[in-house]
């Protein structure tokens, strides 16, 4: 449906040429455009639908006072299904860190939430497919099990900014919440209307890379120097590459598309996947509000390594 629509409008009404770089970039910006913006409305509705209101209080009152295994274990499952991202990361770092929770735990956490959304898995496996999704899923979770554990033996805590200790946020007051069905309905549409708003820019600017990367990157020059799995460059290259670029899960599902289509090594495309999601240049400065230095730079550290870890390991897998 959304590649005939795509078709209909470049091929038959501009009437560009699908065999023009201008066409084929046009022709892959409508088609994601459309289907992503579409699973994007119902996966959050759906989602608003089945889930109680919950907010950073109730996600930190969740984790605390529990043993470290399942604190961490909570942390990132909480990470993973909550729509919370690099601008959530403030407020929940204070809150974990009042609410006596370890950084350790807490940095699993932040690791987890930025890359990891039941949204972006759903999208995945409507554009590139369920095995991808599940591939990325769980490195990403593996990745912020891992980081959160070794931030953790560096005592992170003598980092923390003075003042975040000092904060008393107190306990949260939770609103009543309307259960019934339209008071359901109400609370999707306003999830809808939230996340929709906050990250729309970014999936635009995410589908217009991978259609220009689709339309006018040759695939030639792409098999030469990304789709080698051999090239071991080409993974700590892409992480690199994510670094001064900001998005979300969702914003970057367009560019995989686009690079693996053009034959990029899976390993390779994961790792500036998870590169622009958690570890951006915008979501350090965030954080720089609330830890030093020293903490952010073994922060990203970990991160980059593990991440260039992830994309060695799944280009090897690869048959």
């Amino acid at each position: 449906m959304f590649e005939y629509l795509a078709s209909q409008l470049v091929y038959r009404f501009l009437g560009l040429s699908p065999e023009s770089h201008a066409g084929q970039a046009l022709h892959f910006f409508v088609m994601d455009t459309a289907k992503i913006f579409f699973l994007l409305f119902l996966v959050i509705y759906v989602m608003g639908l089945l889930r109680a209101i919950l907010s950073p209080e109730k996600v930190r009152d969740y984790v605390r006072g529990k043993p470290k295994w399942l604190a961490r274990t909570l942390a990132i499952t909480l990470g993973a299904v909550t729509p919370f991202c690099s601008c959530s990361s403030v407020p929940l770092f204070i809150g974990f860190v009042e609410a006596g929770i370890p950084l350790g735990v807490t940095f699993s956490f932040l690791i987890a939430s930025p890359m990891i959304n039941e949204v972006a898995a759903v999208i995945l496996v409507g554009i590139l497919g369920w095995k991808l999704a599940a591939l990325y899923v769980g490195a990403g979770l593996l990745v912020a099990w891992v980081g959160g554990a070794v931030m953790e033996r560096f005592r992170p805590e003598r980092w923390v900014e003075d003042y975040v200790w000092k904060i008393h946020m107190g306990e949260a007051q939770m609103a009543e919440v309307d259960t019934s069905l339209a008071g359901r309905h109400r609370y999707a549409m306003n999830e809808v209307r939230e996340i929709v708003g906050r990250i729309w820019k970014w999936v635009l600017a995410g589908i217009a890379l991978g259609a220009l990367f689709h339309g006018y990157v040759p695939q030639q020059w792409v098999l030469e120097y990304l789709g080698d799995r051999d090239n071991w460059l080409a993974v700590p290259g892409a992480v690199l590459l994510g670094i001064p670029l900001y998005s979300n899960a969702t914003g970057v599902i367009p560019l995989a598309e686009a690079m693996l289509g053009k034959g990029v090594a899976i390993g390779t495309t994961l790792a500036l996947m998870m590169s622009i999601a958690a570890l951006s240049l915008p979501e350090m400065l965030i954080l720089r509000k609330v830890m030093r230095w020293p903490a952010l730079t073994l922060y990203a550290s970990v991160l980059a390594v593990a991440f260039t870890l992830v994309g060695w390991g799944f280009n090897l897998l690869q048959e």
